[in-house]
């Protein structure tokens, strides 16, 4: 493997976080922009958590033929071609009049971000050693949790200037504008990269698929937590934190778009003491240090102690718990590094796929759900933030059975 170093590698890291930077962007947007949206379009609670998580569900549709497109063509041109998508599918949401128009357009931007995580992880995965990994995982998510940090005070700001549609376009034409940087810039360093490791094929040896992948023991196990835990944690985070503080902590508009933000700054911090910490102290193929799979089980423990928490209290103070929550919440990039880990590096982009899919899939139910839900609720005359409380109760129960079903497989990674 070519070692990347200097500007080779930043360049490499900008690209990519650029892109990753928007896609949180966007998939964090409606917590705040939510209110601007019931007000103008008339949605309900239910359409609200349909619309948000139309996202979810094309990007997860994606998740498994772009495994095969970033292992066949690479991650420079799947992902350049595919923010494409996204940028169509702003503009559209910045025009429509009807929850239709926004959901497809929603639903576009869902495909067009699909590869803004795993690309890059495909890259690093190719290009970076192993023991590289968790940082480079971390300073993406820190990348990420910068861009959901944009979708708080400063949209928040710009609502009363440009509305909330003129913040679809601005955010249209910025996802141009870093397609072309990715397929531009990064066309030479990918053709370095593969001219150093193209290795020819061993001959009689049938390629290894996603059916290989959903039936490794280690993954179902991963997979599991994707689906349950990561997908309640980031539908809370990505949505119906906004409404959480409005409803049942009584905070104004204003007031939720600053807790917000203070929250995706911990959480960025946060990702910033992970990459620090994991590399050194958190044990992958065989290095020494605490297990990952034990960091894992005990942060995500310890994002279900925090929810309870959140549970049993409407304080006005009770904001404070979601810094606890995002610096618990961390350990998340731990199981993705496991799992590409798991496997060998031409099946790479396939299980960053499959594991995110498990990801997104557990954030359009849960999105959708706690719309469900909350209506549920109010439809048996509990009130607002009783409803939104029971929405929560269940999402927690889900979260511990998961992880209880985790730590009692004991699957590891398989040699391969």
């Amino acid at each position: 493997m070519a070692a990347l170093r200097g500007l080779a590698a930043a360049r490499i890291f900008l690209c990519f976080a650029a892109a990753y930077f928007l896609s949180y962007a966007f998939r964090s947007i409606n917590a705040v922009i939510a209110p601007d949206l019931q007000a103008d379009i008339g949605l309900q609670n239910a359409d609200l958590g349909l619309l948000s998580s139309a996202y979810f569900l094309s990007f997860a549709a994606l998740q498994l033929p772009l495994g095969i497109w970033l292992d066949k063509y690479g991650p420079r041109r799947t992902e350049s071609a595919l923010l494409l998508f996204a940028a169509a599918g702003a503009a559209i949401f910045a025009s429509s009049d009807s929850l239709a128009g926004l959901w497809l357009g929603r639903m576009l931007i869902g495909v067009g971000v699909s590869a803004c995580l795993m690309a890059p992880f495909k890259a690093y995965r190719q290009w970076f050693a192993s023991d590289q990994q968790s940082r480079l995982a971390s300073w993406m998510l820190v990348a990420g949790t910068s861009g959901a940090l944009a979708a708080t005070v400063p949209v928040s700001a710009a609502l009363p200037v440009i509305g909330w549609r003129g913040v679809f376009w601005l955010m249209s034409g910025m996802i141009v504008a870093t397609s072309a940087l990715i397929f531009f810039l990064l066309r030479k360093v990918e053709a370095s990269q593969h001219a150093s490791q193209a290795k020819p094929a061993a001959p009689g040896v049938a390629p290894l698929g996603y059916g290989h992948i959903f039936s490794d023991p280690f993954f179902r196990r991963m997979g599991l937590l994707g689906i349950v835990n990561h997908g309640c944690l980031s539908a809370w985070q990505t949505l119906w934190a906004g409404p959480w503080m409005m409803t049942v902590l009584g905070m104004s508009k204003q007031q939720t778009a600053q807790i917000l933000f203070v929250f995706n700054l911990c959480l960025m911090l946060s990702y910033l003491g992970m990459s620090w910490w994991a590399p050194r102290h958190v044990a992958h193929a065989g290095s020494r240090g605490f297990s990952s799979l034990r960091v894992i089980g005990t942060g995500l423990g310890g994002t279900i102690l925090v929810q309870l928490a959140m549970l049993s209290t409407s304080a006005p103070s009770s904001w404070a718990l979601w810094l606890v929550l995002a610096a618990c919440v961390t350990v998340t990039t731990l199981t993705q590094t496991s799992v590409s880990l798991a496997f060998p590096v031409a099946l790479a982009g396939r299980a960053n796929s499959a594991f995110n899919l498990m990801v997104f899939v557990g954030s359009f139910i849960v999105q959708w759900g706690v719309g469900l839900l909350i209506d549920m609720f109010s439809s048996f005359e509990a009130s607002p933030p009783d409803a939104m409380r029971g929405a929560l109760a269940i999402c927690i129960a889900a979260q511990a059975l998961a992880l209880f079903t985790f730590v009692a497989n004991r699957a590891t990674p398989s040699a391969h």
